[in-house]
């Protein structure tokens, strides 16, 4: 874990965005297409962090960007190139645009400040995007990763931002994946190579100042 001042450094609000990805209630909410998933975020307390997390960023500040998927009614434009894509098209709960399924979750909170930014097709947030764009243009330099999930989002965002010169930052607490023990091994086995790990406390106690 990196020392408070270290950790400060790489938060400065004016060069920081906080995002969470997929926390959409059609994934982590009580009507999940995933329901191991959604149970795992909300007993683990990583939803209810990312909430802090939000609030704290919202109270700070930071910029927060909610990265949503979700498809069309007609699946046109949706990758059906791998497993998971054609294993998503079979769940009872859809992830369509324009239904409660793409809404951020409770009890994340979406201020007017805050984009949504929403993907019809890949695993990424950043990958065909406006998400990268929308970074340069705020002057982000570190990228706080929370959400869902462990298994495969995650390290694909932090495996993006990295690759286009992002410091990332993700909260330990605040991501989940299945089963509740592979994400703290996919922290301490590939994404602390690549990206600074820190809690959910400390990401708040460095964003603690007056709204600007």
């Amino acid at each position: 874990m990196p020392s408070h001042e270290q950790l400060s450094t790489l938060l400065d609000p004016d060069g920081t965005v906080l995002l969470t990805v997929e926390c959409q209630q059609g994934v982590v909410g009580p009507d999940s297409a995933l329901p191991e998933l959604a149970r795992e975020a909300r007993s683990s307390g990583a939803l209810a962090n990312i909430a802090r997390l939000v609030a704290g960023a919202h109270d700070s500040g930071v910029q927060v960007i909610h990265a949503i998927a979700e498809r069309r009614p007609d699946g046109r434009g949706a990758n059906r190139n791998a497993r998971l894509f054609r294993a998503a098209e079979r769940l009872p709960v859809q992830q369509l645009s324009g239904t409660t399924a793409v809404r951020v979750a409770a009890p994340i909170e979406v201020a007017e400040e805050d984009f949504v930014v929403r993907r019809l097709h890949g695993l990424s947030p950043l990958s065909g995007t406006e998400v990268d764009a929308l970074l340069r243009n705020l002057g982000c330099r570190t990228l706080v990763v929370t959400g869902v999930s462990a298994n495969v989002a995650i390290p694909n965002t932090v495996f993006d931002a990295v690759n286009r010169g992002y410091a990332a930052v993700v909260p330990a607490d605040a991501i989940a994946g299945v089963p509740s023990d592979y994400t703290p091994a996919m922290i301490r086995n590939t994404l602390a190579l690549v990206a600074t790990i820190t809690a959910t406390d400390d990401v708040l106690a460095c964003l603690k100042r007056p709204r600007r």
